[in-house]
């Protein structure tokens, strides 16, 4: 191989010479006939052309398959949002450049000026999940002749946002769509939800209940809500019945089973005779007695069940629901009240595209199989007992609020791979074999043999093997760091010689991962992430993702395809490409991410903005702004106080000698500014000092604006509509 040959060659100080022809034979490496693949990766692109489009990203970044029917590639290569899914017309398309361009671009220029990362949230595409849902049970129901209908909950435990939960309620209204609580918190703000939503729709009480919780149950049935207490653990049935008793309220009383089935994915923990949640066969019929004793039976109504997160496949989707079916029919069968089975969550949704069965990141199916898969298993068990069809429930919350919800950040800088030759390394490596030990040379002269020979992987063992004996020796103090630099250099460069050393850039982007990715850290959820714009271009660099924490685990080096690194444009210049910023989007992750986000390293969670389809030139209205928190708002959230600390740094400046009556005046406004900016970086504003020593910011203005913005957030009536 020349270009190794050439390496070494550069590498040898006088007195050293390689034997053998200089010109050696690349590597033969088989490893069998890969299979034909239609997918193109970042290893397959052609890069001697120059050609790109927008639909090869689309395929490259499998946006066909993970964002149909909500995402998908303009002519101006930028992400566009189809807000109606496939009824979406070509002129109702939201470009995000434009909303990205028009939310962080300073007012002054008719934008509003929030700082990134921001959460851009789609209520239309909310609006469409929840009716597409809707309408796959409904076909289900028709197509297979079922006689009872379908009315879903929302779990509010997937994202309590507010503004979320009341859309999902309005949007839901009249298909009588309800919500479920797992916590006291949680059934308050349902409470208060629902008494704006349909008088039929469910409310569902799940998870640990004490008497508190039992007790706001039953007001709200007192509430005339319709409500059910599910019980989670045997006990519950003895406070249900007290207090309800003592409330003078008949309750609405649901059971969730154990079942024998579950998947083995990561998802599927939960579930199974082994799962946190619900009561075996035994515990069932002992429930059961309990409140036919108490004469209550026909207060037992539904039966809730489990299989887990992300459910696969259809056929272990029937499996689950058939045998809940049969504990439906014996439950008829010694008398409760029944007329609700309760399919719970799991209706997976596809992150990476691949419609898989076999993959925590995918399913392989849609919403309309799913809904005929659950009516059939129902119909079918029912049918066999002459049980007359339940009311089907289902608690589908990831599928309904993942896709309306965009995470846009900017990649600020990039460590590039180093791209030095051999010849910036040659002063260190004309001497460096004089200065390693005798150990080190042996592995020097061994790799010099195993190029001549063509030995491939020999070279790479004897590569490694210098490098770590010269490591040793720097550590001993006996090798100076110019020699180990010659040494870094000499074996990258037989890597790269070899094929082994593909660089990889670090892109630093303005983002906590573990306050708005935290499932990737946590529990390794992949989520598609895709450079927003310049999709019309050819990525050129492979990269990972650096968060801003001061944590080593604040990377995302895992990506959709089971790929290591992703295919990325090259920043031209300071904070992205063609004189603007470079923008990134994480997609699917409206479910989970923003209540499980937490403030490590004091990083609040984003600015969020409401984007609604609007009849305007650009398709698009901004008419909500919610400011992510403050500096002040974390430290406030960790116990600290502001204010007190504000005083305490003012007062310390006076002690230091800023007793300057104008500087001091401007020291106080940056510390005070600091406290109410948010604590991630900025390009457009920088603090300086004037030749008076009086502190500045660059865009003064765009920060009073960001404050403006801060202060409207507790008052509806201040928001905005800004037409785009």
């Amino acid at each position: 191989m020349p270009a190794l040959t050439c390496c070494l060659d550069a590498a040898i100080p006088p007195g050293y010479a390689l034997a053998g022809d200089g010109f050696l034979p690349a590597p033969e490496i088989s490893s069998g006939v890969s299979p034909a693949s239609n997918t193109t990766t970042i290893s397959n692109i052609d890069h001697s052309s120059h050609q790109w489009s927008p639909s090869l990203s689309a395929s490259l970044y499998r946006i066909d398959g993970w964002g149909t029917p909500y995402f998908s590639v303009n002519s101006s290569g930028n992400i566009a949002v189809r807000p109606y899914g496939a009824d979406t017309l070509p002129h109702q398309e939201i470009d995000l450049m434009k909303v990205v361009k028009k939310v962080s671009e300073s007012k002054s220029a008719g934008g509003l000026g929030l700082q990134f990362p921001l959460i851009l949230r789609f209520p239309d595409v909310l609006k469409n999940r929840v009716e597409s849902l809707q309408s796959a049970f409904d076909y289900a129901i028709h197509s297979q002749s079922y006689e009872s209908h379908y009315q879903g909950v929302y779990p509010v435990k997937c994202n309590q946002d507010r503004f979320v939960v009341e859309d999902i309620v309005e949007f839901g209204s009249s298909y009588r769509f309800g919500l479920e609580a797992g916590s006291k918190p949680e059934l308050l703000l349902a409470m208060s939800c629902l008494c704006r939503g349909s008088p039929d729709a469910f409310l569902v009480c799940n998870g640990f209940k004490d008497y508190e919780y039992i007790s706001l149950a039953l007001i709200a049935r007192k509430l005339d809500l319709n409500t059910v207490i599910v019980i989670e653990l045997e006990e519950e049935v003895d406070s249900v019945i007290e207090i309800s008793r003592k409330l003078l309220v008949r309750p609405v009383i649901g059971v969730r089973a154990k079942l024998r089935t579950k998947h083995s994915g990561h998802f599927g923990a939960t579930s199974g005779e082994k799962g946190k949640f619900g009561l075996t066969t035994m515990q069932i019929l002992r429930v059961v007695r309990k409140l036919e004793q108490a004469g209550m039976l026909d207060c037992l109504q539904l039966l809730h069940f489990h299989i887990g997160s992300q459910i696969p496949s259809t056929s272990l989707l029937a499996d689950g629901v058939g045998e809940a079916a049969q504990i439906y029919c014996e439950l008829v069968g010694l008398g409760a009240g029944m007329r609700v089975i309760d399919i719970g969550g799991g209706l997976g949704i596809d992150y990476d595209g691949s419609r898989s069965t076999d993959s925590d990141l995918s399913v392989g199916y849609g919403l309309e199989e799913y809904a005929a898969a659950v009516v059939q298993a129902v119909r079918y068990a029912c049918d066999q007992k002459f049980v007359k069809h339940p009311v089907i429930c289902s608690e589908s919350g990831r599928a309904i609020v993942s896709h309306h919800s965009v995470l846009i950040f900017e990649a600020m800088s990039a460590t590039v791979a180093d791209k030095q030759t051999m010849s910036s390394f040659s002063p260190g490596l004309q001497y460096f074999l004089d200065e390693i030990t005798e150990e080190a040379r042996a592995s020097y002269r061994n790799l010099c043999a195993a190029a001549v020979g063509g030995e491939w992987e020999t070279c790479f063992l004897y590569a490694d093997q210098l490098r770590q004996r010269c490591v040793q020796q720097f550590k001993e103090g006996s090798l100076g760091l110019e020699q180990l630099a010659a040494v870094d250099g000499l074996c990258d460069s037989v890597s790269k010689a070899l094929g082994s050393s593909d660089p990889v850039c670090t892109y630093h982007v303005n983002l906590s991962l573990f306050t708005s990715i935290p499932d990737f850290w946590a529990i390794g959820q992949i989520f598609p992430i895709v450079p927003i714009h310049r999709l019309d271009q050819r990525p050129g660099v492979k990269g990972i993702l650096s968060d801003l924490t001061c944590d080593s685990d604040g990377v995302v080096d895992k990506f959709i395809g089971g790929e290591s690194s992703l295919p990325l444009h090259e920043l031209n210049g300071y904070g992205g490409g063609n004189g603007g910023g470079y923008y990134l989007g994480m997609f699917l992750g409206g479910a989970y991410e923003e209540a499980l986000g937490g403030l490590h390293n004091l990083f609040g969670g984003p600015n969020v903005v409401r984007v609604s389809y609007s009849d305007g030139p650009h398709s698009f209205a901004l008419t909500r702004v919610v400011p992510g928190l403050s500096c002040g708002d974390v430290l406030r959230a960790m116990q600290h106080e502001p204010e007190l600390m504000f005083e305490v740094l003012k007062h310390r400046a006076e002690e230091c000698g800023h007793d300057d009556e104008m500087a001091g005046t401007a020291l106080a406004s940056v510390l005070a500014r600091s406290f109410h900016s948010m604590p991630y970086l900025t390009t457009a504003a920088t603090c300086g000092i004037t030749d008076n020593n009086a502190y500045f910011y660059c865009r003064e203005a765009d920060h009073d604006n960001i404050n403006e913005d801060r202060a409207a957030v507790g008052d509806d009536d201040q928001w905005t509509y800004c037409c785009a």
